[in-house]
Parts: C-alpha cells; structure tokens; sequence
C-alpha cells in the first residue's frame, strides 16, 4: 500500500529548499554581523525611541515589524523573538540595526542583588525586639 497523498521530494527540491532556509536570514539581516554578545541577552528590555513615532519607509518589513511591535512599551529580546518567530541571531542584528539608528532603546537586565549576611539580619531583628517589645 502506497499513500499518493504524500508530495513527492527529489534530491534537487530539497537542496534548493536547505538553500532558501539559509539565504533568507542573510537576506533579513542584510549580511550584517551579530553584535557583541553582552549587547542583548534574552532578558535584556526594548522599547522605541520617545521621538520615534514616525516610522520611515526605508526600514525592512521585519525591522517596521519590531517597531510597531515595541512602541506598546518594554519587551525582552525572548518575548520577541517568540512573537516574530525569527532565529535569536536574526533578531539581534536587527535589533542592534535598530538601536544604533536611533529607533529604539534598550534596558540591560537588573543585576542579581548580592546576598544579605544572615547574621546581620539576625542582629537587626534581636535589637529591633529588644527596644520595641
């Protein structure tokens, strides 16, 4: 039994389907590189630029797509890379694109607070009971 409702792939189909998944981010990011791997971590917070309402139509549509995508307010580099469905290294090029021509800013992630030395609190808390109660 043979299932005919299956498309049938030769080897050149397939080839020329590899290429077009690996030309087409090339294409998006335009050949730039990925910028320096500090720059956006997938926590690291994007909003547009206050005086960025305009959109110009030089910008790709992927790039016009961000913007409209970040003007409601701040959103992590993982949320938008969820809602565009565009490779990590993708949308970090134009990220970076992005915030180097103004159009958006970026807020790096709040350090992890340093731990509290528990006996300090301790001490804290035994004069706190010891002068109110």
């Amino acid at each position: 039994m043979t299932d005919h409702s299956l498309p049938e792939h030769d080897s050149e189909t397939d080839a020329e389907l590899e290429a077009a998944d690996l030309v087409r981010p090339y294409v998006i990011t335009g050949g730039r590189e990925l910028p320096a791997e500090h720059q956006f971590s997938l926590i690291t917070l994007v909003t547009t630029a206050a005086d960025q309402r305009q959109r110009p139509n030089r910008l790709s549509p992927e790039e016009q797509q961000l913007l409209e995508m970040c003007s409601g307010g701040y959103l992590s580099v993982a949320e938008i890379a969820g809602h565009t469905q565009l490779p990590l290294g993708v949308l970090k090029v134009l990220l970076s694109s992005l915030t180097e021509g103004g159009y958006l800013v970026t807020r790096a992630p709040v350090p992890q607070a340093r731990l509290v030395d528990k006996e300090l609190l301790q001490e804290v808390l035994n004069g706190l009971q010891a002068r109110l109660g």
